[in-house]
């Protein structure tokens, strides 16, 4: 388990980077921040594209840019999101790719974080959104 410390700090660099997203055709921006096992902080927004299917969210885009560099171990992600002219934000729960994509590569007790602010926040633990989910040792001989 992260402190209440790291929770916030998670939860303001994902308020942050909610305002780097791309999203001319939802107007949905999501923000999230992953913390590695290592300590690293990596960065993701929801990024739209025309076509629809190639949009990508901020969950799998942190993780992604984590794999990329080299991390596949992780200790908990903070996800905010709403309108880009919401006055105040609802918490914005994984949607089922995404959670798939955490089943990939963390364990049951990978804490996800919910967050309207730095004050108001849900932590969940990934076996809670995702029960019964499928994995990679499903696929071991």
């Amino acid at each position: 388990m992260i402190s209440e410390t790291q929770k916030k700090e998670l939860v303001v660099k994902a308020l942050e980077n909610r305002l780097k997203a791309y999203t001319p055709y939802s107007h949905h921006k999501v923000g999230a921040a992953l913390l590695g096992s290592n300590g690293v902080v990596y960065d993701g927004c929801n990024i739209e594209n025309a076509a629809y299917t190639p949009s990508n969210c901020a969950e799998r885009t942190a993780f992604f840019k984590a794999v990329s560099e080299g991390q596949y171990d992780f200790d908990a992600i903070a996800i905010v999101g709403g309108l880009e002219d919401a006055e105040e934000l609802d918490f914005c729960p994984p949607c089922g790719v995404c959670r798939q994509v955490m089943r990939e590569f963390c364990k049951s007790d990978f804490e996800i974080i919910l967050a309207k602010d730095a004050e108001n926040i849900k932590t969940y633990k990934l076996v809670d959104l995702l029960p019964e989910g499928f994995g990679p040792e499903f696929l071991e001989d």
